[in-house]
């Protein structure tokens, strides 16, 4: 059997940190939004019982450092699979962005070993696996618009963010998501996010709203750092965005437009700009429609 999956990236529409457990994981609230940026995962079973992985490019990982592997090698071993897997990644979302890329690429290896393995799992039952590997996996598996809490495993969905467009814009600089937590950690948040707000606008269809009460408790100590992200903020919301802001612990900025002439024009002005060398003109999407 062989089959193609797309694995979609996200943004938060909020993110919040509200503390942290014994173990080190900070416990969240974010509002988590799927958009139409994605990677492909082509799957093939094979009869030498080897996972095999092979990636578009160099600079990926394809050994079992790569979450791809990890969870294809827990399934083959929890359920005693001996058919093997070669699995082939088109990456096209950025690396180390904010994005869940990573943790959307080993979410969409669940569904497909599920189905291509006959494994029977729901994918709640999924979830409980893949949260041992990584907080983001559980949202990549359900996908569309839901508030995470805890350590980012807790799910409930919510309705459809409002249609618009998003320009999403990626410096040319890593951003390690340690420092930044460990830098939020070293002083008291002083401004927590209103995710009940959000939700709210949200759920009201309420795309100004929603704008207005965006927010990212990470953008404030990554952005202190790299000047390149206000620099595009401004830019996008210069050129009509409602609002820009920063996803994850970042570094890529997105922007949300209700114009699709102004979200061309903020998209010219970054490009123009340079400051972002991987962008993006796109739109919330709900893989589960």
């Amino acid at each position: 059997m062989k089959q193609s999956r797309k694995a979609y990236g996200k943004i938060n529409l909020g993110l919040d940190v509200t503390g942290k457990r014994a173990d080190g994981y900070h416990i969240v609230r974010m509002i988590m939004q799927n958009v139409d940026i994605y990677d492909t995962l082509t799957f093939e079973e094979n009869e030498t019982g080897e996972i095999v992985l092979t990636a578009s490019s160099e600079s990926i990982p394809t050994d079992d450092s790569n979450l791809i592997c990890k969870v294809a090698k827990q399934l083959k071993e929890k359920f005693n699979v001996d058919k093997g897997i070669n699995i082939h990644l088109e990456k096209r979302i950025p690396v180390a962005a904010g994005m869940a890329g990573g943790s959307t690429d080993g979410a969409t290896t669940y569904l497909a070993l599920n189905d291509i393995w006959g494994l029977g799992q729901s994918k709640e039952e999924l979830c409980k696996l893949a949260v041992s590997l990584g907080a983001d996996i559980p949202y990549c598996i359900m996908g569309g618009t839901m508030v995470a809490e805890g350590i980012g495993e807790e799910l409930t969905a919510i309705a459809d963010m409002p249609e618009c467009l998003i320009v999403v814009a990626k410096p040319a600089i890593g951003v390690s998501t340690g420092w930044v937590y460990t830098e939020l950690d070293s002083k008291p948040i002083e401004k927590h996010p209103n995710i009940d707000g959000i939700r709210n606008a949200i759920e009201n269809n309420d795309l100004k709203g929603m704008c207005a009460l965006i927010d990212n408790v990470l953008e404030h100590v990554t952005a202190s750092k790299y000047e390149e992200i206000g620099k595009i903020e401004k830019l996008l919301e210069d050129n009509g965005a409602i609002r820009a802001f920063m996803t994850g612990s970042g570094p890529t900025v997105f922007g949300i437009f209700d114009n699709e002439d102004k979200a061309r024009a903020a998209y010219k002005a970054v490009e123009d700009s340079k400051l972002a060398p991987e962008l993006f003109l796109t739109k919330p999407i709900n893989p589960n429609r």
